[in-house]
This record gives structure tokens, C-alpha cells and sequence, in this order.
């Protein structure tokens, strides 16, 4: 019997899981809004499904109607890419009552990691470092734990991610009304409005590390990643490895995750995300991601392993085919995010049809699209066009290439982030490896002003 995977995303990503699939000589169905049936994805997967309307929660969000199209097309497997239902425990027990692989954690493990505040406390339990913070339940005890860690302190959402519920607070004046509004904007974006505190460290990089697991009990780490380049906490430019890392916190950084993963019996792909104090070198564990993550092509790039391959194959109970000894990390990988945005008008969405697509090509060069002349990109969903990845025999090769690049990318008929990532690669701070998480926000912005 063959396997065949209902693809339950759309964009970049499902097309990247439906080229993993058909190099496995897997067939896939292709779950679509009724915005996406045009899509590059929704040409090349096997057989295409409308799942709803073009709101993410008539279509890629409703659980039921994405494992009733699977199982009425004949799948035994889901793959839910990243975002949506990726990292919802009710849709993965939704596809075991169905009889269908879900392509992910368990739900006991997502679970676990669902919720900040317990995963900080599982670190804590395996002696991974952590930030000074924590919760409270009246405004008077949030004071006096604010007052206890020092200012400026970070407010973040105990569920979900992408910024939202995430506020940063100077001084005790701004406590109560950013708590407030952390708390309100989680309910609203996560249904679940518990925020809790975290000291702000003002020189840190973000660095997160790769981890695999099997069903067998093999467990491996994949290197590192470093996504200091974010504008409003969103991840603009990452690379792999982390060149600003010296080799014992490098080592403490991979231990940590693999304690992590090991404390949760860890199947599938996961990133364990941390915070790297530059100033006092030292690491602080912030979340793990239990599933495929946008910038795994840099990963990918250092490794020459498949990811998406790999996670497919750990899914469907097959062990992993290396040993931990056995990665190794080659020359250096840089990748750019490329939106529809207006770098202009902070960022904002810029939908509309693609009238010119022209991406670079040449040795070392990567793109991750679903983009194509005429393609008529909607204002639904994210603003992910495809990201641009560059391989290098060391960083500054890597960068070089991306410039040129970047340099040499045409589109037109949208507005697109393009002339951002070419300021931002070519700037020496990133040249010079010293940008940190505040970066993007502060110098360049000090610069147009």
C-alpha cells in the first residue's frame, strides 16, 4: 500500500513538503481555501481538495474539514507544515481518532510546549539555563516581581508566538497598561490571555538549535541557527551556524537542547530557541518549536540533509538514519525572508498580482517560492513571497553571494521587502557580526530618520 500525505498548508511550505513527498514516491492531496486553488502547490500535488473559504478559519484552521478531506481522499498521513494547526494537541489527537499519522510531536508534547511557563520550568528541571522571570495574578504582585528582576523587562504571552502578547516595558509607569494590553492582545490572538515576565537583556542574539527525533529513542542535534535580524520580534534574516559563539557556549547550547528533547521523549523535528547575552556570554533558554520551522532551509544548507524528508520518515516509525557523530556542518548558510511589504510604510502588506518574477540563479543559490508570473498573491495570509538561501565556504562568502543575489532579484506589480534585505546584508553592523535582536528596529530606523 502506498503512502499518500494530505498537505494541510499552502504557500512555500507546501510545496516544499510536496517535493519531499514525491522524492519519497509519496502521493499527496493538497488541502486548498478557495483563494489558493491557482497556487503553484495546487499544480503540482498529486490531487487538490478545497477545504473552505479564503479565510484561514473556514479553511486551513478548520480542523474538522482538513481530517475529513483526508480521510475521504485515502490518506494515511498529515502534514501540517508550520502555523495553522501545526502545534494544536486537539488537531493531533483529531488525526489519531481518524487513523492518520499526524507529522508532528505528540500531542503530550505539544502540549507541554503549548504553555511558555511550563516549558520554563521543564528546563529548569534539567538544569538548562533560563531567564530571571516569571508570573503573578494581581497587579500587585506582578509590581513587586517586576520590582525584584530589575527594568526593562520583556511581557510575553505564556501561548503562542509571532510577537503577539509581547510587549516591552521601560519603567514601573508602563507596567499596568502593558500587561493590560499583552494580556488582552493573547486572548485575542491565542484564546488564552496569561502573559508572564521576563528580564529584557538589551545586547542579546537569537539562537535556536535544530533537534530530530525517532521512535526509537534516538535523539540528535543538527547545529545551530542565529535569527538576530527581527523587526518587531518577526524573523527577517537567519544563518546557520552562529559565528558569534564561542565553542564551550556553543557546546552548552547544544546539551541544553538535547536535555530538552530527551526530557520530552522528543519524535520529529522540533527547535529549542534561547537567548544569547553577548555581554556576559552567557545563554537563556526561551521556547521550543515542535515543528518545522521557516528557516530550516539554512539548516539544510550546512548539513546537506533533507529535513523534510527526514521528518516524514521518524513520522511514519522509520529510525533515523544518522548518528549524532555523524553531522557535520559545512561552510555557512545565510537565508532572507522576502514579503510583500512596503519597507517604506513600516513593513505594511502590499497584496496585488505579480507581474514580473525574476529570482537569481547560479551555484550556491536557493529559492523556497510559490510565486510565479501572474500569480495573484492574496491579502489573507501571510506576507511570505519565498526566502532567498546562499551557501558559502565561510560567512562572509555566503553573505557576498546573497548581495549579489539580491541584487540581481526582479519582481514587479507588488511592493516587496527586496531593498530592505539587500540594506540589511550589506550593512557592515551584519557584516561585522554585531547585530543583535534591537538591531533592525533601532539603527536602521535611526538611519532614515
Amino acid at each position: 500500500m502506498s503512502t499518500r500525505v494530505f498537505v494541510a498548508n499552502r504557500g512555500e511550505i507546501a510545496v516544499r513538503i510536496i517535493e519531499a513527498c514525491d522524492r519519497l514516491g509519496f502521493e499527496t492531496v493538497l488541502g486548498v481555501s478557495t483563494a489558493d486553488r491557482t497556487t503553484l502547490a495546487a499544480r503540482r500535488a498529486g490531487r487538490v481538495i478545497t477545504l473552505g473559504g479564503p479565510r484561514a478559519t473556514d479553511s486551513y484552521l478548520n480542523m474538522n474539514a482538513v481530517a475529513q478531506a483526508a480521510v475521504s481522499t485515502g490518506c494515511t498521513a498529515v502534514h501540517p507544515g508550520y502555523g495553522f494547526l501545526s502545534e494544536r494537541p486537539a488537531f493531533a489527537r483529531l488525526c489519531a481518532e481518524n487513523g492518520l499519522t499526524f507529522v508532528g510531536p505528540a500531542p503530550e508534547a505539544l502540549e507541554a510546549l503549548g504553555d511558555k511557563l511550563s516549558a520554563r520550568k521543564l528546563a529548569e528541571s534539567v538544569g538548562v539555563p533560563v531567564s530571571a522571570g516569571g508570573t503573578a495574578e494581581t497587579l500587585d504582585a506582578v509590581t513587586e516581581l517586576a520590582a525584584t528582576l530589575g527594568y526593562p523587562l520583556l511581557i510575553k504571552a505564556a501561548h503562542g508566538g509571532g510577537g503577539r502578547g509581547m510587549k516591552r516595558v521601560r519603567n514601573a509607569a508602563e507596567l499596568a497598561d502593558a500587561w493590560d494590553v499583552a494580556s488582552a492582545e493573547a486572548e485575542a490572538s491565542f484564546g488564552d490571555g496569561n502573559v508572564f515576565l521576563e528580564r529584557f537583556v538589551e545586547n542579546a542574539k537569537h539562537v535556536e538549535v535544530q533537534i530530530l527525533g525517532d521512535r526509537h529513542g534516538n535523539r540528535v542535534h543538527l547545529g545551530e541557527r542565529e535569527c538576530s535580524v527581527q523587526y518587531r520580534y518577526q524573523k527577517v534574516v537567519e544563518e546557520s551556524p552562529c559565528a558569534a559563539l564561542p565553542d564551550g557556549t556553543r557546546d552548552l547550547l547544544h546539551t541544553s537542547a538535547l536535555k530538552i528533547a530527551d526530557a520530552l521523549d522528543y519524535v520529529g523535528l522540533g527547535t529549542v530557541e534561547f537567548l544569547y547575552d553577548v555581554t556576559r556570554d552567557t545563554l537563556a533558554f526561551l521556547e521550543v518549536n515542535p515543528r518545522l520551522q521557516v528557516e530550516h532551509p539554512v539548516t539544510e544548507g550546512v548539513t546537506g540533509l533533507d529535513l523534510v524528508r527526514e521528518q516524514l520518515l521518524v513520522a511514519l516509525g522509520e529510525p533515523l538514519s544518522f548518528r549524532q557523530d555523524e553531522v557535520s556542518i559545512t561552510g555557512h548558510a545565510v537565508e532572507c525572508r522576502i514579503t510583500a511589504q512596503d519597507p517604506a510604510r513600516q513593513l505594511a502588506p502590499s497584496p496585488g498580482r505579480v507581474k514580473r518574477w525574476r529570482p537569481p540563479v547560479g551555484g550556491g543559490i536557493r529559492l523556497d517560492s510559490h510565486i510565479y508570473e501572474g500569480y495573484h498573491f492574496p491579502p489573507f495570509y501571510d506576507a511570505l513571497m519565498g526566502k532567498l538561501i546562499t551557501w558559502g565556504e565561510d560567512r562572509d562568502a555566503a553573505i557576498t553571494r546573497m548581495i549579489s543575489a539580491l541584487d540581481g532579484f526582479e519582481v514587479g506589480g507588488v511592493t516587496t521587502s527586496l531593498p530592505l534585505l539587500q540594506r540589511i546584508v550589506d550593512h557592515p553592523d551584519y557584516r561585522e557580526n554585531s547585530v543583535t535582536t534591537r538591531w533592525l528596529e533601532t539603527t536602521l530606523e535611526s538611519e532614515d530618520n
